[in-house]
């Protein structure tokens, strides 16, 4: 056990020596390159503005060119028309309408009316036609979707 203790003393005294060299060396490279830096950052800054203005028209350029070549088709699900219920038809209109556009007609008659909550914008405070579709006072407007589809065929 005795030479276990020897061994690591003898190393320690080396690993101290060695970092002392390292920094006599690293004092006196920042000397030499002290003169030199002060016109090359004067280089590098242009270099850097001049960059990020290529890239930035890159970058707007780039997208235009996924959106041609990535066309999304509408679903037909989406696009069929479906028959109301009376009571949504009030709201709406008579008319046969997909989804989507009754959601749309229901946010134009929600807008007009000012029924959105003057506080919490999710929530949609019901008047007696949309009582009749919701069947509460106050939806959430994510609910509002789902509530729907009680009412169309």
């Amino acid at each position: 056990m005795a030479t276990a203790k020897k061994t690591p003393a003898k190393k320690a005294p080396a690993k101290k020596a060695a970092p002392a060299t390292k920094v006599a060396a690293k004092k006196a490279a920042p000397a030499k390159k002290a003169a030199a830096p002060k016109a090359a950052p004067a280089k590098k800054v242009a270099a850097k503005k001049a960059a990020p203005a290529k890239t930035v028209a890159a970058k707007k350029a780039a997208p235009a060119k996924k959106v041609a070549a990535k066309k999304r088709t509408p679903n037909a699900a989406f696009m069929k028309a479906l028959t109301l219920s009376p009571a949504l038809a009030a709201v709406v209109g008579d008319k046969p309408l997909p989804r989507t556009e009754i959601v749309s007609k229901l946010w134009v008659y929600i807008k007009a009316k000012g029924l959105q909550d003057k506080i919490n914008k999710r929530m949609i405070n019901a008047d007696e036609k949309l009582k009749a579709v919701f069947g509460k006072a106050q939806v959430s407007m994510f609910e509002m979707a789902g509530l729907i589809g009680k009412h169309v065929k």
